[in-house]
C-alpha cells in the first residue's frame, strides 16, 4: 500500500527546515560590469569543506518522470550541501524529509517553478531530481572529495506523487 503525497507550493518558510530557496526575488542586487549586468548576490553558500572537500559546479540533465511517480527511497549527503538551479525553465519537484532516528521520515513534495532553485542543506534527506514534462538541465553546486558523502535508504512502503499537471 502506498500513500499519495500532497504537492505543496514552494515557499522559503516551508522549505527552511531542509535548506534554502534560490530565488532572485528579494535577493541582494548589485549592478556590475559598468551597469550592464545585474548580479543577484550570494543566492547560496556552499557547505562542502568537510573532510577536505571542495565545491564543484556540474550540469545535470534530468529526464521527465512518469506520473503517478513512486517515491520509494531517499538520499542524503552528510559532508556537503547540494544546490540545484534549473536553466531550461521547466517546473520540477523537490522531495525532502526530516531525519527520524537516522532514517528519512514522512516526505514532503514541493512543486518548484522553473525559474527557482533550491539548496539542500548538508545531511538533509531528499529524493533524486524529478523533472516534469520535459528533459531539464540544472546547474548543480555540490561537493567533491574524500569521505563517504552519499547515504541511500529505501522506504518500507512507497509514496506516490500524482501528476502535477492535474
Amino acid at each position: 500500500m502506498s500513500v499519495t503525497l500532497k504537492i505543496e507550493s514552494l515557499t522559503a518558510e516551508a522549505f527552511a527546515p531542509f535548506g534554502t530557496v534560490l530565488d532572485t526575488a528579494g535577493a541582494e542586487l548589485r549592478m556590475i560590469n559598468g551597469g550592464t549586468t545585474e548580479r543577484f548576490h550570494a543566492l547560496a553558500m556552499a557547505d562542502t569543506e568537510a573532510e577536505g572537500g571542495r565545491t564543484i559546479l556540474s550540469l545535470f540533465r534530468g529526464q521527465p518522470r512518469e506520473f503517478p511517480y513512486t517515491v520509494d527511497m531517499m538520499e542524503r549527503h552528510p559532508l556537503g550541501s547540494q544546490a540545484f538551479f534549473p536553466i531550461t525553465h521547466g517546473n520540477w519537484i523537490a522531495v525532502v524529509a526530516p531525519d527520524v532516528d537516522g532514517r528519512p521520515g514522512q516526505p514532503r513534495a514541493f512543486l518548484v517553478p522553473g525559474h527557482i532553485g533550491v539548496q539542500y542543506a548538508r545531511n538533509v534527506w531528499h529524493h533524486p531530481l524529478i523533472a516534469v514534462g520535459q528533459p531539464s538541465d540544472f546547474l548543480v553546486m555540490d561537493r567533491e572529495g574524500g569521505g563517504i558523502n552519499l547515504e541511500e535508504v529505501s522506504y518500507d512502503a512507497a509514496f506516490l506523487i500524482a501528476d502535477p499537471a492535474h
